[in-house]
C-alpha cells in the first residue's frame, strides 16, 4: 500500500534543535493511484491472450515499477533557518527575495504564459497551488523558483520569517 498522500506542513519554532520551519512532501494524490491501478490492469488485458497468469504477473510488475517511480521521485520542500530546499535545488535564505502564492487561474498562468524560461521548476500536475520564490543571487541566472505546494500560505509564511544571519 502506498504511503499516505496527506502532506502536512511542519512548522517548528526557531528554538527547535533542527531549525526546520517548514517541510512538505509532494506525494501523489489519491486519483494518481487510481490511474496507476488502471494502468497496471492494462497489463492483464495485454497478456491475457497468452495466459491469464502472465497478465496478472504483468499487472503486478507494472504496479510495482510505477509505485517505486512515483515514491522515489517525490520531491520535498524544506525551509530551515539558513537554507531553502525544493526538490534537488538548495539555496541560502539570504538569496531569497519576494515570495508569492498563486491558486487556480493565477497558478495556471504562472505555470504557463507567465513562465520565465530560466526559472527552476518543481511542479506536480496533481497539486494546483504554486509558490514563486524570487532568487536574488547575482551569480545565479535563475530568476525564480516555481514550486507546487498544498500549503502555499504556510510556505510563504515560513519563507517570510527571518533566517539566522551569521
Amino acid at each position: 500500500m502506498p504511503e499516505s498522500t496527506a502532506s502536512v506542513p511542519v512548522p517548528h519554532h526557531s528554538s527547535s534543535e533542527s531549525g526546520v520551519l517548514y517541510t512538505e512532501k509532494l506525494r501523489p494524490s489519491p486519483w494518481i493511484w487510481i490511474v496507476v491501478v488502471g494502468f497496471s490492469a492494462a497489463g492483464i488485458l495485454m497478456f491475457a491472450p497468452i495466459s491469464i497468469t502472465a497478465g496478472i504477473i504483468a499487472a503486478l510488475v507494472l504496479f510495482a515499477i510505477t509505485t517505486v517511480l512515483l515514491v522515489t521521485s517525490t520531491p520535498s520542500i524544506v525551509v530551515d533557518q539558513d537554507t531553502v530546499q525544493v526538490g534537488r535545488a538548495s539555496i541560502q535564505r539570504e538569496f531569497v527575495g519576494a515570495v508569492t502564492a498563486f491558486r487556480k487561474d493565477e497558478a495556471t498562468a504562472e505555470r504557463g504564459v507567465r513562465l520565465h524560461g530560466l526559472a527552476f521548476l518543481c511542479l506536480r500536475g496533481w497539486i494546483d497551488p504554486v509558490v514563486r520564490i524570487e532568487i536574488t543571487d547575482p551569480a545565479d541566472r535563475t530568476p525564480y523558483w516555481l514550486t507546487s505546494t498544498r500549503h502555499p500560505d504556510e510556505l510563504v509564511a515560513a519563507l517570510s520569517k527571518q533566517g539566522s544571519r551569521s
